[in-house]
C-alpha cells in the first residue's frame, strides 16, 4: 500500500502540524513512530486543538487507524466528529465491518461500534456480523462481551437467542464463552440473584447440561454450568449425586472405572457435605494420584482440610464425653 503524506495535499495547506511532546530533546524511551505515522497525528493534533469536526478529520482518523487500530483517542475523537456532523452511521457501520474482521482482538474497534449502535438504537445486522466474527475466532472474548451487551442493550432475552446458544455449544461443546452466555440468557439478565427460578427452568437447564456432559464427560464447561444451576436454584448438591456415579463410584466401582475428574470433583464435596469424610478423601486421593495428578498439591490441600476437620470434630467429641464423666 502506498504511503499517505499530507505535507503536499493542497486540501490540508491551512493546518501546521502539531508535533508530539517527548518532553526533552532525548527521551529515556520515545517510539520509534513511522515517519508517515508520525505526520498524519501532527495533523490530527493540529485538528484536536482547534476542535475540528470535518470529512477530512474522518479520512484522516480513517488513515490513522489503518496504520495503528489500537489508538484509543482517534477512535474518540472520530466518534465526536460523526457526531458533530451528524454522519450516516450506518456507513459507519459499513466501514467498521471490514476493519473488524482485520483485527479481531482490537478492544477499541468494539468499543466505537457499541457507541455507534447504541446512537441508532436498533440491533439490526448486528447477530449476522457477530456470526461471521465468531466463525474467525469462536471464543474471541470483545465479541462475546459485545454479543451480552447486545442483548441487554436491546432486551434480547428470548429464545432465538438462546437457540443460536444451542447452535454454538453444538459446534463445540467445550467452548466456555458460550456455555457463559447461556448463563446470561438464563440467569444473568431475567432473573435477579435472590429471585427464585422458576422450576422447569431449573430441570430444562440440568437436563441440558448433564446431555451435554455425557457428550464429552471430561469437558469441564458443563460440570461449572451444573454446579451453578444447583447453586442458583438452592438445591443441595447432594442432587448431583446419583447423575455424577453415571462416571465415577469410589464406593463400589474398581478405581480404574472413572470416566471423568470432574464427577470425582464433584462426588468429593458431596460426600463431604453428608458427613461421609472417608470417601471424600478417597475421591481426593484418587484425583491427585491418577485422574488430575498436575494439580497434586490441590487435592492434597482438599484432603488436609477434611482431615483437619475430622480431628477437630474428634477432639470435640472427646472433650464433651470428658465433661459428661466429670459432671458425673
Amino acid at each position: 500500500m502506498a504511503r499517505k503524506y499530507y505535507h503536499d495535499d493542497p486540501k490540508w495547506s491551512d493546518v501546521a502540524p502539531l508535533p508530539q511532546e517527548d518532553y526533552g530533546h532525548h527521551p529515556l524511551a520515545a517510539i520509534a513512530y513511522t515517519e508517515e505515522y508520525s505526520e498524519a497525528m501532527g495533523y490530527l493534533r493540529a485538528c484536536m486543538a482547534a476542535n475540528e469536526h470535518s470529512e477530512r478529520v474522518l479520512e484522516l482518523t480513517e488513515h490513522i487507524i489503518g496504520l495503528n487500530p489500537a489508538h484509543y483517542t482517534v477512535w474518540l475523537y472520530r466518534a465526536q466528529t460523526l457526531s458533530a456532523l451528524n454522519s450516516d452511521l450506518r456507513a459507519e457501520i459499513a466501514w467498521l465491518n471490514p476493519t473488524a474482521l482485520q483485527h479481531l482482538k482490537n478492544y477499541q474497534i468494539w468499543h466505537h461500534r457499541q457507541t455507534i449502535i447504541d446512537k441508532l438504537g436498533s440491533p439490526d445486522g448486528e447477530p449476522a456480523f457477530i456470526t461471521a466474527m465468531l466463525d474467525q475466532d469462536s471464543k474471541n472474548y470483545h465479541v462475546w462481551s459485545y454479543r451480552q451487551w447486545l442483548v441487554k442493550r436491546f432486551d434480547m432475552f428470548d429464545g432465538r437467542e438462546l437457540k443460536w446458544t444451542e447452535g454454538m455449544i453444538d459446534d463445540d461443546v467445550r467452548n466456555n464463552s458460550a456455555w457463559n452466555h447461556r448463563w446470561f440468557l438464563v440467569f444473568g439478565g431475567t432473573v435477579g440473584e435472590g429471585e427464585k427460578v422458576e422450576r422447569d427452568v431449573v430441570v430444562r437447564e440440568l437436563e441440558y447440561a448433564q446431555d451435554a456432559i455425557r457428550k464429552a464427560p471430561q469437558n469441564q464447561s458443563p460440570w461449572n454450568y451444573l454446579r451453578g444451576v444447583i447453586r442458583r436454584s438452592g438445591l443441595p448438591l447432594s442432587a448431583l449425586q446419583h447423575f455424577a456415579l453415571e462416571f465415577a463410584d469410589p464406593e463400589n466401582r474398581p478405581d480404574d472405572d472413572v470416566f471423568s475428574s470432574h464427577a470425582l470433583d464433584l462426588l468429593a464435596d458431596i460426600y463431604a457435605a453428608a458427613g461421609k469424610t472417608e470417601l471424600a478423601v478417597k475421591a481426593l486421593d484418587l484425583l491427585a494420584t491418577r485422574y488430575d495428578p498436575i494439580r497434586k498439591t490441590y487435592w492434597e490441600y482438599r484432603k488436609g482440610l477434611l482431615e483437619a476437620e475430622g480431628r477437630k470434630e474428634e477432639t470435640g467429641a472427646a472433650s464433651a464425653a470428658a465433661v459428661e464423666t466429670a459432671a458425673a
